[in-house]
């Protein structure tokens, strides 16, 4: 596979070359949401020469979930009076979509299933997108259903092109496990992630901007953009061979939060609306994603075991004197780098008293932070997912490698912070604020240092921000020692 394309170069392969029907359809449908006048009737007309198309939109149309008591119709336009132009235009073109995915003959076996996975888990995320915006109007909730469906378009598609490229990029994946190897490899094959050829997509094709506002900028705390988030990270955890039952029970209470009911009345929502997930699919023709969508309640079941609250690390002076103490040692003997890093991290966790914290080390092309060691609540799920492009001037990550001093950062989600995020970094920090510092050997930085407090959601004082900085200013004078 020829490296670095880019995102403009695949979107262009896929539009023109790959998938030009779902392209012009989806031009066509957002053309006709423009058109107040002849909506309608353009609407009946654009499909009526796909006759499986027209069929599936109908067999939607008249289901229970959508036809609530209302005789039957037989026409598209039809279905668009009775039930609304906004919800029979993403009926259509969420048939469009299932059909461009999903009947690809060409797939090799396991690209065709890696495809199937990936749909049947924004299929539900879009069904619970849908249902957490159950008290707002259809246009909203239908953009909102869209969005999710679409929240990972680009994968998708690249998926569904199928050829030599992606059967190779397929087998490379499956000898990793770990997540971040994984996205570096994937950058490193397409030249671009698959977050970022979504954008691009979603540019390019017009696909509303809710859409590109929740890929843009996921952190959004408006209800559509939130829903969408917290409805892909829960479809995604469900759908885990191994769920992990904190990270579910953290997304579940969110979600509960947001509707502002409780926990349990929100979990039995959830199972409700994985149940007519299943029945929807089937009559969207796509029976092929079904066995692919976990039974939720049989999920939650299994992760119903209560969460042992995590002990409070309070400051802890004598502690950090002893930490200090050693630092200043590998400063006048040369001591291993990894036992520099581990010394210093473990005197900000527990003399310091955080959440957790870590070492983010820059890649060779330093357009990328990548964690190194990870210590304290959730560690390893962190180690999995903070991975931080250093693409934009003014983000915090990128000011603090560049000018090479500490940052304490209050709220991540100030304009302080311009914190550049994906959607698998989204909450990864803590919204009561994250310090960092520069991780240097001489005047060359390395890497920078990562402490919060996110499992306790306490804020940080001065005198938090100040020990942290003795740490990494100690540990980088024994790095400098250590590499000479």
């Amino acid at each position: 596979m020829t490296p670095q394309k880019g995102a403009d170069y695949w979107t262009k392969r896929i539009s023109d070359q790959e998938m030009p029907a779902l392209c012009s359809t989806v031009l066509d449908l957002e053309r006709l949401a423009k058109d107040d006048v002849s909506s309608l009737s353009l609407l009946g007309r654009s499909v009526m020469h796909d006759n499986a198309l027209t069929s599936r939109i109908l067999r939607v149309a008249n289901s229970a979930i959508y036809n609530k008591g209302i005789s039957q119709v037989s026409t598209v336009s039809r279905a668009a009076v009775v039930l609304g132009f906004d919800t029979i235009r993403n009926i259509c073109l969420t048939a469009k979509l299932l059909t461009s995915l999903l009947e690809n003959k060409h797939l090799s076996e396991g690209v065709y299933q890696r495809l199937l996975k990936l749909m049947a888990q924004s299929f539900q995320a879009a069904m619970l997108a849908r249902m957490m915006m159950s008290d707002k109007g259809e246009s909203l909730r239908e953009e909102v259903f869209i969005a999710s469906l679409l929240y990972r378009i680009g994968e998708s598609a690249f998926w569904s092109m199928g050829g030599e490229q992606t059967e190779q990029l397929d087998k490379k994946l499956l000898t990793i496990e770990d997540n971040i190897e994984q996205k570096s490899l994937i950058r490193a094959e397409l030249g671009t992630s698959f977050p970022q050829l979504t954008q691009s997509i979603a540019r390019s094709w017009g696909l509303g901007e809710v859409l590109i506002k929740s890929l843009a900028q996921p952190d959004e705390r408006m209800p559509e953009i939130r829903c969408i988030f917290l409805a892909n990270k829960l479809s995604e955890i469900v759908s885990q061979p191994n769920v992990n039952a904190e990270e579910l029970h953290k997304r579940l209470s969110q979600a509960a939060d947001m509707l502002d009911i409780s926990v349990d009345e929100f979990t039995q929502r959830f199972i409700d609306c994985s149940d007519i997930t299943h029945k929807l699919a089937i009559e969207y023709g796509a029976k092929a994603i079904v066995s692919y969508l976990p039974n939720t309640g049989d999920v939650l079941e299994k992760a119903d075991s209560p969460i042992e609250p995590t002990e409070i690390r309070q400051t802890n002076q004598g502690y950090q004197l002893r930490k200090l103490r050693q630092l200043t040692h590998y400063a006048v003997e040369k001591t291993d780098f990894n036992q520099i890093m581990h010394t210093t991290l473990e005197g900000m966790l527990t003399g310091v008293g955080l959440d957790r914290c870590g070492v983010l080390l820059l890649s060779p092309s330093r357009k990328l932070l990548q964690p190194r060691v990870m210590m304290g609540d959730g560690a390893e799920l962190l180690k999995q997912a903070f991975v931080i492009e250093l693409d934009d001037p003014t983000s915090v990550f990128t000011q603090c490698v560049g000018q090479k001093k500490s940052f304490w950062v209050n709220t991540p989600t100030s304009n302080e912070c311009k914190v550049q995020v994906d959607d698998v970094l989204v909450e990864r920090f803590s919204q009561h604020g994250f310090l960092l510092a520069p991780l240097c050997v001489g005047h060359k930085v390395l890497g920078l240092f990562y402490a919060d407090r996110q499992g306790s959601e306490r804020h940080f004082e001065q005198e938090d921000f100040d020990s942290f900085t003795h740490f990494s200013e100690l540990a980088n004078v024994c790095f400098r020692v250590s590499m000479t």
